[in-house]
């Protein structure tokens, strides 16, 4: 049974997500946006504490102005901009609701989903996908991944004061991590698989975490990967000796990166190359290989999250917009 008709369907309410809705609806499409989680979901579940990489004028959507006495905001001056925004521009944002499913139907879509445990569909010319790549972890694949005391998100340093934590990873989001969870003592140990933390890590935080590194605050093991997570430990292998070592562990955040849902996009019919998982796509129009299908924001990056920010998936929409105008 078909609930609603529109114009477009947005899957995915994040700044790229939001973008596409504004420049739809000013060109006078009935757009509404489904959204599994919250509005701009990926940011709320950001550290509690992050500040954002760049300054708030390259964040920016909708030509509303992100103003902030910071020189780069904080990821709650973030949710308030984009939920001003959303609520200037009156978004028709429909939050709680999972997408389980894209089916082209004749000269149409047929979007099925979830909401409140019960089926909804609805009926759509054109759609976006705009996902992001935040929902999906890199998993290593070890035993004892999936213990309740293992997380690929991190979050709030407050719960584990005088707790032994191991941080996989050697990025940025590892680094920040490690040196917060330190100074709120947490006794921290970081595996990385690399040899050494490479300069790409941003400038104001590599020296703090090599210095406290260097004093002895966070121990560092490079050339390492952990083999086996278990209730009250970690067992680590050097890469280079080939000798293993197990500590006490009470928390383990595997922050190893994340990826599109290769399998959602595939479900919908869209092509992506196996080994970069980047979906087929016409870089000019955004439209994939499915007619009247788009791809929008980072998920159009495949595995190279570092290619694809906020700062460039925002002017997606305006390119979207426009060509779903000229059909």
């Amino acid at each position: 049974m078909i609930h609603q008709v529109y114009d477009v369907v947005i899957i995915g309410a994040g700044p790229s997500g939001l973008s596409c809705a504004i420049e739809c609806q000013r060109a006078g499409l009935k757009t509404v946006i489904l959204e599994k989680g919250c509005l701009v979901n990926s940011i709320y579940h950001f550290p509690a504490n992050m500040i954002f990489f760049t300054t708030s004028d390259l964040l920016e959507i909708g030509e509303i102005p992100f103003s902030t006495t910071n020189v780069k905001p904080t990821r709650d001056e973030g949710l308030n901009y984009y939920k001003r925004v959303a609520q200037f521009y009156k978004l028709d944002i429909k939050t709680g609701h999972p997408v389980s499913g894209v089916a082209r139907s004749n000269d149409s879509f047929l979007i099925r989903g979830e909401f409140q445990q019960k089926p909804f569909a609805m009926e759509s010319k054109f759609v976006v996908i705009a996902t992001g790549y935040f929902d999906q972890p890199n998993v290593l694949n070890i035993p004892g991944e999936n213990l309740p005391k293992v997380s690929h998100y991190y979050s709030d340093p407050h719960p584990f004061f005088d707790k032994d934590v191991v941080i996989i990873g050697g990025k940025n989001s590892a680094c920040i991590s490690a040196l917060e969870l330190h100074r709120y003592g947490a006794r921290v140990i970081l595996i990385h698989r690399r040899d050494e933390i490479k300069e790409s890590v941003k400038y104001w935080v590599l020296p703090d975490f090599l210095n406290r590194v260097k004093e002895g605050g966070i121990k560092l093991h490079t050339n390492s990967f952990v083999t086996e997570i278990q209730e009250n430990s970690v067992t680590i292998m050097n890469s280079e000796t080939h000798q293993s070592v197990t500590i006490p562990n009470d928390f383990v955040f595997a922050l190893t990166g994340y990826r599109p849902n290769a399998d959602f996009l595939k479900s919908c019919g869209i092509h992506a190359a196996a080994d970069t998982l980047i979906p087929e796509h016409d870089p000019e129009t955004l439209e994939t290989n499915i007619k009247g299908l788009y791809i929008a924001g980072s998920v159009s990056a495949g595995i190279f999250t570092n290619k694809l920010f906020i700062e460039n998936g925002r002017f997606h929409g305006r390119v979207i917009a426009e060509n779903i105008a000229k059909s």
